[in-house]
């Protein structure tokens, strides 16, 4: 069983699971509990050359950016971060990434735990707000497909590192989760899933909750400017941008900042499944096993 079944497997089973996060009802207050957690480890996640305040910033990030594929305000982080051995200046840079990446996007770092491993690792959960969080199930067809930022950051970062341009791709690695853009569009978007299993994979989990299907223009999907092809880019994941459907005249009377950082790739379409370029595609992207 490879992740991606296994998740599907425990969604069935969880009423609370299938979307970035998971939504808690809380008495006597009118916004949700949105809540995710996220493991990272050095030999899928941090190549050799990663940085400890990276790793922690990334970690954290991850979860982050479920986040605000809810549409949720961003509240606090914690994290367990798990090393080889315990070295001081290692745990304080982690710990200092994983704060940055709260403060980059109004949150706090407010602590969590410390082990030790064969493995360096990392499991964050993040928590948030919103009065009404956007799941992967509202996509309706004739909508417009929409992505933020460019596809291909981590690939990108991963030529970096191989290229031994560590600082370059350390900075690749440290994105800031899109929380911002998630509460603005939040109000707009009839579904939305950040992008971290890849652009593809995606649209396919978008298309399953919701009982769609994408026509997708590949020519119009931005990407980061790296040689590779431009499948590689849309399947290779952890991108952390967002990915969302939305009726055009909603996105059109969103304020400019908001729409300048949105790339319309696509339509909602009634047959399931992704069409790219008159193409139908496989469901392919990251995956951990």
């Amino acid at each position: 069983m490879d992740e991606h079944a296994a998740l599907v497997a425990i969604a069935d089973r969880l009423a609370a699971a299938g979307d970035d996060a998971a939504v808690l009802p809380t008495a006597g207050f009118d916004d949700q509990l949105v809540i995710s957690t996220d493991m990272l480890h050095a030999s899928a996640d941090f190549p050799t050359g990663t940085t400890p305040y990276t790793r922690g910033w990334r970690a954290v990030g991850a979860s982050l950016s479920d986040i605000a594929a809810m549409g949720a305000r961003p509240i606090a982080a914690v994290a367990v971060i798990a090393e080889t051995a315990l070295q001081q200046h290692t745990i304080d840079a982690t710990i200092d990434g994983a704060a940055a990446v709260c403060e980059a996007v109004g949150a706090s770092y407010v602590g969590g735990d410390l082990d030790v491993s064969p493995e360096q690792a990392i499991v964050s959960t993040a928590v948030g707000t919103a009065d009404v969080p956007v799941g992967r199930d509202g996509a309706t067809t004739g909508e417009s497909v929409y992505v933020t930022g460019a596809i291909g950051r981590t690939r990108a970062a991963m030529a970096a590192f191989d290229a031994g341009e560590t600082a370059a791709a350390n900075e690749l690695m440290r994105f800031t989760p899109r929380c911002a853009l998630g509460m603005a569009l939040a109000a707009s978007a009839t579904a939305m899933i950040d992008s971290s299993d890849g652009l593809i994979r995606s649209l396919y989990q978008l298309g399953r909750a919701s009982g769609v299907g994408f026509a997708i223009e590949g020519a119009t999907v931005p990407v980061v400017s790296v040689e590779a092809d431009r499948w590689e880019l849309f399947t290779y994941g952890e991108d952390f941008e967002l990915v969302l459907t939305a009726p055009t005249d909603a996105v059109a009377a969103l304020d400019a900042a908001t729409r300048d950082a949105l790339t319309e790739i696509g339509r909602v379409q009634p047959e399931e499944g992704v069409v790219l370029d008159g193409t139908p595609v496989e469901d392919e992207g990251y995956s951990h096993g």
